[in-house]
């Protein structure tokens, strides 16, 4: 009986650092976005996602949201959903080859034991690269104080799996969603909010089952230029 009052006490203690921490910090982990994508490009005004994310943000009196990639051939620019900013950053991983890399379940427990390698990533935004976190995280910062940002801004990966089983594989942006929550709440706050994130679309998404349901065509759609709507 004492191990679980004493259990229960290290987990309440560590709820209360999670919930204090996240409050007085830049970013409030949300989760994964979407499953699979549904057109080219892949966040735009009056995109699916983006109309979901921008609701995440006003159901939380936020002028700002960001959503975080897997760097392909895209600017990532930001741009406005209505009266939220919609902040992308994309993750450069400097030992791979881009987006379009099946994921690398070895280097990600690598990543998940240890943490991000120092030097291996660089960030890009508004079609500017930034060559370390610190850089890239004033350049957020200073876009939302500009947008009356206050609070944390909630954070979401893309999460569009563009092959493969979009329940297991966790697409776009995954990887800079852990390395940003483990930067700015430790290692046991992103596992946390990794597990959590995982869960956010099967409650939050409201059209999951379609997307679900549907991945393989969309999937199919989308990498033979059938989704392009730009």
């Amino acid at each position: 009986m004492k191990w679980q009052v004493i259990l229960i006490a290290v987990l309440a203690i560590f709820g209360a650092y999670l919930v204090i921490s996240v409050a007085v910090g830049p970013f409030e982990p949300v989760g994964r976005l979407g499953f699979v994508k549904l057109a080219n490009p892949d966040m735009y005004p009056g995109h699916p996602h983006s109309q979901l994310l921008a609701e995440y943000a006003e159901e939380r009196g936020s002028k700002c949201a960001l959503v975080v990639h897997f760097a392909g051939d895209s600017g990532y620019h930001s741009y406005k959903e209505g009266d939220v900013m919609i902040i992308e950053m994309a993750l450069i991983d400097t030992n791979g080859t881009g987006a379009a890399d099946p994921t690398d379940y070895a280097d990600s427990l690598d990543l998940a034991l240890y943490g991000p390698q120092e030097g291996r990533y660089k960030f890009r935004a508004d079609g500017i690269e930034f060559e370390n976190w610190s850089a890239a995280r004033q350049y957020i910062m200073d876009i939302a104080a500009r947008n009356g940002q206050q609070g944390p801004i909630p954070m979401v990966w893309h999460g569009t799996a563009r092959s493969g089983n979009p329940i297991f594989t966790q697409g776009c942006g995954f990887p800079l969603y852990f390395y940003i929550t483990w930067q700015e709440y430790g290692r046991f706050a992103a596992y946390y909010y990794i597990i959590k994130g995982m869960i956010t679309p099967y409650i939050y998404l409201p059209y999951r089952n379609y997307e679900l349901l549907h991945g393989p065509e969309l999937q199919y759609y989308y990498t033979n230029h059938m989704l392009d709507y730009r």
